[in-house]
């Protein structure tokens, strides 16, 4: 039985539009408030505002898409499970490995970027960093422990809170504003705007998210489009006004330091600026991990009922039931990435780029997925057209850093390989039997026959 058809028989999720909106919202508006508007600025100057409302109007048909293949094929699977529908069982499995084990790189540097900043408000040693960040990292897999209803909840207090916050830090450091800042308009021409739209396409990444969980939801048609639709507004929001805040406050030294809303924070009130920051990293890499640790749980049970993980991990796919195998698989691997990081001497960039090589991936082939599932001329087909021509130019920009992707599609299709070999053995002994009746079939043929009818390629 596929997900699908075990989320189908099971009972509706808990999830209303509270607090499914403050999980998408929290997966949207992440890390990139920490080190992305100052970054922005340092590239292309005040243009960089003219950047986020690019990056607004191109998040508009891929979260749109997302919306509605979420709100009508409500599966733990996610992306994975949509791509089994449209375009097979090979691509379905790249897109799950790419998720749980590629996008999952990313966790332990939402918990090391929100360590540094809490490091860098309340002047602590920075040899502190790896003990804050794995302090990071524990409440949101407890919160999960408990099932996504009780995350949810304690995903809209999070979000609340950060929102809270960045309307505070933006009205301190608002009389700061100067309108010379703001000149002149684009120092570094537009490619400088597109350095900037490019790495605002990070921060406005985690649409993908609402579709591990889309089957918790009580009524998905109804909610997932109303979170989406607040979720945009809102990050969109935060967003483009901080941006204008940071160029018209910081000027030229906007992208200076590791810490840049440190400085901004500072600018309205030294004292409350630093803890105000402090509090940021920490509502952020908390909010952040707990939104997608429900969805790497969920899809992890799916990839198990599915045949793509060792099926003990599939307890817990279907709605409303926790899936805590799958959590804990998880765990191993976000531990696993964390102890690289450690040996690294905590250096991030190589497991941003997994990260990102993993999720421009998943949204390329979930956009040509969707156009082949969703009604041609509907007008979520037509978002799903123009979130494909849009991934596909990510995907040629993202090429320098495609290696741990294709390393994982590679370990995709091996694993279609190996079930194709196992098929032909079965045959062949099921055929040698028909010609030898007295012959039985081995242990290992008859566990073969079992894998190949419970997970077809």
């Amino acid at each position: 039985m596929t997900s699908t058809a075990r989320a189908a028989t099971s009972p509706r999720g808990t999830l209303g539009v509270v607090q499914g909106t403050a999980l998408y919202i929290a997966s949207v508006l992440g890390t990139g408030l920490l080190v992305l508007p100052g970054l922005a600025a340092q590239a292309a100057g005040p243009a960089s505002i003219v950047a986020v409302l690019a990056v607004i109007a191109l998040s508009v048909p891929l979260a749109g898409t997302f919306a509605v293949l979420a709100a009508r094929y409500p599966d733990p699977g996610g992306v994975a499970s949509y791509v089994r529908r449209a375009l097979g069982g090979t691509a379905a499995r790249m897109t799950g490995y790419w998720f749980l084990f590629g996008v999952c790189a990313g966790a332990p540097v939402v918990a090391v970027l929100g360590a540094e900043y809490v490091v860098a408000a309340a002047g602590i040693d920075r040899a502190m960093v790896p003990v804050i960040a794995l302090a990071i990292l524990v409440p949101p897999f407890a919160a999960n422990a408990f099932g996504v209803r009780v995350a949810g909840w304690v995903q809209f207090v999070l979000t609340a809170l950060l929102l809270a916050v960045v309307v505070g830090v933006v009205a301190l450091a608002a009389p700061a504003v100067e309108p010379q800042n703001f000149q002149p308009f684009l120092p570094h021409g537009w490619a400088g705007v597109g350095t900037a739209i490019s790495l605002f396409v990070w921060a406005f990444a985690g649409w993908e998210v609402g579709t591990h969980i889309s089957g918790e939801f009580r009524d998905p048609r109804r909610a997932i489009p109303i979170g989406t639709a607040i979720a945009l507004v809102v990050t969109g929001v935060c967003y483009l006004v901080l941006q204008i805040v940071t160029v018209g406050a910081l000027g030229e030294d906007a992208g200076d330091g590791a810490v840049p809303l440190l400085a901004l924070a500072r600018l309205g009130s030294p004292g409350f600026g630093a803890a105000a920051v402090g509090t940021i990293a920490g509502i952020v890499a908390l909010g952040v991990m707990n939104a997608y640790l429900a969805a790497f749980a969920k899809l992890g049970s799916s990839l198990a009922l599915n045949g793509d993980l060792p099926r003990w991990f599939s307890a817990g796919a279907e709605s409303g039931a926790v899936p805590r195998r799958a959590l804990a698989l998880t765990g191993v691997v976000v531990l696993v990435y964390f102890s690289l990081m450690l040996w690294s001497g905590l250096q991030l960039t190589p497991f941003i780029l997994v990260h990102t090589s993993s999720m421009v991936a998943i949204y390329a082939v979930g956009m040509v997925a969707a156009v082949r599932l969703l009604r041609r001329g509907t007008a979520g087909w037509w978002m799903a057209v123009v979130a494909s021509v849009l991934c596909i130019g990510m995907l040629v920009l993202a090429l320098g850093s495609l290696l741990p992707a294709a390393v994982l599609a590679f370990a995709a299709v091996a694993v279609t390989l190996v079930r194709r070999s196992r098929r032909a053995r079965t045959a062949a002994a099921l055929d040698a039997r028909i010609h030898d009746p007295g012959r039985t079939s081995t242990p290992d043929a008859a566990a073969s026959r079992v894998d190949v009818k419970a997970a077809p390629d």
